[in-house]
């Protein structure tokens, strides 16, 4: 793509084009979009759609300029733009203002996916790749296979750099060719005496020198650069081959099971971190589980339970469960968060074991939600127990066990969260009885709630209108 730095004067004629029409039908399809004078949610949807359109059609490093500018446009029309505000008592509630600032930030991450890939990307997967090789201890065939990765990708590089800009390779400081023929020639038998480690970095060295003397430009230079990141590519797969002394009956184990056969072009190292994130992206929970059983570090641990807490539903599978609740007995709280985003109604029993734990709040909120988010019928009770202003849980924790029974939905616990909105002391907890009596639905839930549309306290006061709003939005038409 274009570096956007155009000639001025090609620049002006533009410009006295566009305000002069231009021809009839072009300036319809070139003329930007304008930012609306009568900002609303719909007019600034539709200039976002424009955008949208602006972007698709970008076809240089100029263009998403372009498109970056009008989405700078747009934030500052959404955030003076009079919109109406959200309920901040009411998760439910329509954020106009939020959905378009979303809407911008999905666009801005179009933009910088649309960007590029340019020179300093080869320069980074270039210097990833020499981090690897410097600082893996390789088995001494694994050393072998390094060595000539290393010198294939120098010769394609060579090639690549040589083809664009000539003048590139002799003007950095050290020719990498010439330091991989070094290295052998100071050897008497280069087979039997490899390539050192520091020689195979300072060949790699550089090259990423060598592209960043060349400057190559996104558009101009693309196909050089893709052939460049082809190279890259080829090096990182055979580095990913390379036998390595460390935990290498596991590697081989993963590569045999297919672990990192999802991986093609990737930036993020460790390689078990990219192909995990691509596992993710596919729903490949066995790969998941395969990762979390294999790999012990705290980092891979953890990465892998975000990604069952990301994945929610979608990880669940029996042997997902048994994993994740096999830690949840521990008390540990990331599993139970997962737990309850899978809806594993399997872990209910042990959830319910905890709801009366009140030494432990944190734990209680965990729990409560979870069992939400389950729509657990057997914790019905136990969660209602927990509303009980004279027991020993803490009145921090008392609304989530109030919004988990309005997650549930079952009707036995009307009785228990109206007696907790008339009589509670907490503000706090009797707005959540509110809420979760809505939730439930049924008319006695609503017109408990309805009851309180005037009352003193603004949280519970919202809840009863909106309560009061649904009875009537519910009663018949009247009849002729």
């Amino acid at each position: 793509m274009s570096n956007g730095d155009d000639d001025p004067a090609d620049a002006s004629e533009e410009a006295d084009a566009a305000d002069d029409g231009g021809d009839a039908g072009e300036s319809a399809e070139t003329a930007a979009p304008t930012l609306p004078d009568d900002a609303t949610e719909e007019s600034l949807n539709e200039y976002l759609d424009e955008i949208a359109d602006r972007l698709e059609a970008a076809e240089t490093e100029a263009d998403l300029d372009d498109v970056e500018a009008l989405l700078d446009d747009a934030e500052t029309g959404i955030a003076e733009a009079d919109l109406p505000e959200p309920d901040e008592d009411d998760e439910d509630a329509d954020d106009p203002r939020g959905d378009l600032e979303d809407r911008v930030a999905e666009l801005r991450e179009g933009v910088e996916e649309a960007r590029g890939p340019y020179g300093d990307d080869v320069v980074d997967a270039i210097e990833t790749a020499a981090g690897r090789v410097e600082e893996t201890e390789w088995t001494e065939d694994g050393h072998d296979d390094v060595a000539a990765a290393v010198a294939s990708f120098v010769d394609a590089a060579a090639d690549a750099i040589d083809d664009a800009a000539a003048d590139a390779i002799d003007e950095a400081d050290e020719d990498p060719e010439a330091l991989l023929d070094e290295a052998a020639d100071g050897e008497e038998t280069a087979a039997a005496q490899p390539t050192p480690v520091d020689q195979l970095t300072a060949a790699l060295d550089a090259v990423a020198a060598a592209v960043a003397e060349a400057g190559f430009d996104a558009d101009e230079d693309a196909d050089v650069i893709a052939a460049l990141l082809a190279a890259t590519d080829d090096l990182e797969a055979a580095l990913d081959d390379a036998e390595e002394w460390d935990d290498l009956e596991t590697h081989e184990q993963l590569r045999a099971q297919g672990y990192y056969d999802v991986l093609g072009h990737y930036k993020d190292f460790p390689v078990e971190w990219a192909a995990l994130k691509e596992h993710e992206a596919q729903g490949n929970v066995d790969m998941i589980l395969l990762a979390l059983d294999s790999l012990q570090s705290e980092f891979m641990e953890r990465h892998c339970l975000e990604a069952f807490e990301r994945m929610g539903k979608r990880g669940k599978t029996e042997a997902s469960v048994e994993e994740i609740l096999g830690r949840a007995e521990k008390r540990d709280r990331p599993a139970i968060r997962i737990l309850g985003k899978m809806a594993a109604e399997e872990a209910t029993d042990t959830l319910v074991e905890y709801v009366p734990e009140d030494s432990n709040p944190q734990l209680q909120k965990a729990v409560f939600k979870a069992l939400g988010e389950i729509g657990a019928p057997e914790a019905v009770q136990p969660l209602a127990d927990q509303l009980d202003p004279d027991g020993d849980t803490d009145d921090l924790v008392r609304p989530h066990a109030a919004r988990a029974l309005g997650l549930i939905g079952d009707t036995r616990a009307v009785k228990p969260l109206a007696d907790a909105l008339e009589a509670h002391p907490s503000d706090d907890v009797r707005a959540a009885a509110g809420w979760a009596l809505r939730q439930i639905g049924t008319r006695e839930a609503l017109e408990a709630v309805a009851e309180y549309a005037d009352e003193r306290s603004f949280v519970v006061s919202t809840e009863g209108e909106k309560a009061q709003q649904a009875l009537d939005e519910t009663e018949p038409a009247p009849t002729a």
